[in-house]
């Protein structure tokens, strides 16, 4: 019998991995072996170049969001209410709730965290999983997008509660200022030139994604690099890296849960339902981590923040994968028959 032999990417998507990912961790392993060039100043420097591909990401964000889709896609306020209110309100809440349990020694992960409760949710992935369940792919569209748009207001006022100046590495008006210039501007200006080059956007998605993707790439290496030079990852020991695991695990199933039982509670259809499973229990890593260069510019502690946002991005690509594939054999399964009891 002839065996099929599985290709590498294949053989990731199985166990839950893919490229990017292996990317993320090949970089924090560089970061720790030759931290040098992620520490360097000066305009052409990699921490330089991050800024400009940050604000570049807002743009053709903005430059892909479509004002018309937006208006059009209001109709099913009800939906998108719940999924938003899980995003910014739900995760967060649930955050707060542990935070007199935090000890003082594991605050910056607690803060980590906290901000990833605080992002908002994916745009790519969330419509891709919705559409592989047979989920409601127009309001997954939706929601991805106006969680993204509403994330660039709701993630800084959520972080302006805890981030201090020994954190963040400046004031609060200065994080404010930054956003503005470095995340709002370039996202307003995209919105206003997408009648103009937005089917250009969209024609190059695939690209503008791999662009993305390096720009997280450097983020991240550079935010280990001053990490571990500053010897930030000395005061966590294993203990509280498996710990901060399982909570990223349990952080996950539980909002799934929570929002499963609202599903039932208000009556949502299957399409629906799914949509607010996947779009309300999901978080963004591309804003977290472009998100982070302006908040936790020129903090050590940048790479301990970013920790619990990748640990959660590779644990939810490989729950909602599963779960996604299940819902889909649901719904493509024959029903099964019906058998006739016989008489004992």
């Amino acid at each position: 019998m002839k065996q099929t032999s599985l290709s590498p990417k294949t053989l990731l998507n199985k166990v839950g991995l893919d490229g990017f990912l292996l990317a993320l961790l090949s970089l924090i392993v560089l970061a720790y072996l030759w931290p040098g060039p992620g520490l360097m100043s000066g305009p052409a420097s990699l921490g330089s170049l991050a800024n400009y591909g940050l604000s570049l990401v807002f743009f053709f964000y903005g430059l892909r969001l479509s004002p018309k889709e937006l208006r059009d896609g209001l109709s099913n306020w009800r939906l998108h209410l719940l999924v938003q209110a899980a995003t910014f309100v739900l995760f967060p809440l649930l955050l707060l709730g542990v935070k007199p349990l935090v000890p003082q020694q594991a605050e910056l992960l607690w803060l980590g965290t906290f901000y990833l409760a605080a992002l908002p949710s994916t745009v790519s992935s969330s419509v891709v999983m919705v559409s592989m369940a047979r989920g409601n792919i127009p309001a997954a569209i939706f929601n991805a997008s106006i969680s993204s748009l509403l994330g660039v207001f709701i993630t800084p006022l959520w972080m302006a509660l805890f981030l201090s100046a020994d954190v963040s590495g400046m004031d609060t008006s200065g994080i404010i200022l930054k956003l503005a210039v470095q995340v709002l501007a370039p996202v307003l200006v995209g919105i206003s030139l997408h009648s103009y080059f937005g089917g250009w956007a969209m024609k190059y998605k695939k690209q503008l994604r791999y662009f993305d993707q390096a720009v997280i790439l450097t983020i991240v290496y550079t935010s280990f690099c001053h990490s571990f030079a500053g010897h930030v990852f000395d005061q966590l020991t294993m203990l509280q890296i498996i710990f901060l695991s399982q909570l990223m695990t349990a952080l996950f199933f539980i909002v799934y849960f929570i929002l499963s039982a609202v599903a039932r509670i208000v009556g949502l259809q299957r399409e629906e339902r799914i949509t607010l499973l996947f779009c309300g229990s999901k978080k963004s890593i591309v804003h977290g981590t472009v998100m982070s260069k302006v908040l936790f510019q020129q903090s050590a502690a940048a790479g301990i923040v970013l920790l619990p946002i990748m640990m959660y991005h590779a644990l939810q690509l490989l729950f909602v994968s599963r779960i996604a594939r299940r819902m889909a054999l649901e719904v493509e399964a024959p029903p099964p028959i019906q058998r006739v009891p016989t008489e004992s």
